[in-house]
């Protein structure tokens, strides 16, 4: 574990500033497109042809081109300049972090995330999970993790089956955001036939996008979340690591506004589903438990209170989730045996 010089810590405070303010900035100026017209039959009707979020070129009838939108289309104008000013801004922020060391997204899974990002999903309470959201959470902690540990073209999002929205009538329809990407993404089919998909690939790659929710009881099937268009799988343990999630940033050619899980429960939840795993899964166990202990060791050096929060949060949803934390740390010590007597000291 490396840590990251303090002016790209600074820097990338910054660059999540500028995120913020984007997101809360996002009027006319922000949609990609133009105002175009056509004459039918003597009159001259407005269209807006702009791309959604995936990318895909659309025309949307406005009306009659009358003062009222020619008045719309100059304030798009104007509002145009000064997004592409802040666009450029967030770009060179971006730069800088990346060659000051920041950890960066590949650009396939990054253009995945701005297309969601832009279509409202984080804002409508998504989290980015998995090696994503931990390679994320190192530019968040001010540390840049080995390169081992962060191998994956896996986009991992769980969403809340009941999300706080702030606009009721906000949503996302995730499928259509992918194939409009135009990049070959399709449904990834169930066990079950029946059953609608939860998961986005492209054929012969290794990209895909999964869709989680927590589960509940000993449900197994997809579970439908409309607000985002889809079905998402249910997984035990999750309800907890999307417990108070932070705002942080994807960094790729530009910046990205996400949702990923608070970092101590991040870890914590890593130790729990390590020993879930079925003993095929050796690999990703392992990965697990890695994640688990190098974001632990940064933890109980730099904000042990962290930890020892997110332990009695686990530990006061009963006495499984406690034998299950420590079942995880003694597994860990096959990984890290030095942090997890660390842990173990601590909580």
């Amino acid at each position: 574990m490396e840590r990251l010089p303090l002016e790209i810590q600074t820097l990338y405070a910054e660059l999540l500033e500028q995120l913020a303010a984007r997101e809360a900035y996002r009027a006319i100026g922000h949609v990609p497109g133009s105002f175009v017209t056509k004459h039918v039959k003597g009159r001259e009707y407005a269209y807006f042809q702009h791309l959604d979020p995936g990318g895909a070129k659309r025309q949307t009838y406005l009306g009659l081109w009358d003062e009222a939108l020619q008045a719309v289309a100059a304030q798009h104008v104007s509002q145009r300049l000064e997004w592409r000013s802040d666009e450029a801004s967030i770009e060179r922020l971006a730069a800088l972090l990346r060659t000051g060391g920041a950890l960066t997204t590949d650009g396939p899974s990054a253009r995945v995330l701005r297309a969601l990002s832009d279509a409202g999903v984080f804002r409508l309470g998504a989290v980015l999970v998995g090696t994503h959201a931990f390679s994320v959470l190192g530019n968040v902690l001010g540390v840049r993790w080995p390169s081992a540990s962060l191998r994956t073209q896996d986009v991992d999002m769980a969403a809340p089956l009941h999300m706080d929205i702030a606009v009721p009538a906000m949503s996302a329809d995730v499928p259509r955001v992918l194939d409009g990407l135009e990049m070959g993404f399709l449904p990834v089919p169930g066990l079950d036939p029946a059953s609608p998909t939860t998961a986005f690939k492209v054929r012969g790659q290794g990209l895909r996008v999964d869709l989680l929710t927590p589960a509940k009881g000993t449900e197994v099937a997809p579970v439908p979340i409309p607000r985002l268009g889809a079905a998402a799988q249910p997984l035990k343990f999750l309800d907890y690591v999307l417990a108070a999630p932070v705002r942080a940033a994807v960094i790729d050619g530009g910046g990205t506004s996400v949702n990923v899980p608070e970092p101590a429960r991040f870890a914590l939840h890593k130790l729990i589903v390590a020993n879930e795993r079925p003993a095929t899964f050796h690999a990703k166990r392992d990965k697990d438990l890695t994640q688990a202990a190098q974001v632990l060791g940064f933890l109980v050096d730099e904000r042990p209170g962290d930890v020892r929060i997110a332990w009695e949060a686990a530990a006061q949803r009963g006495s499984g989730w406690s034998k299950r934390l420590v079942a995880g740390l003694k597994t860990m010590q096959t990984i890290d045996a030095e942090v997890a007597e660390r842990v173990i000291a601590l909580v």
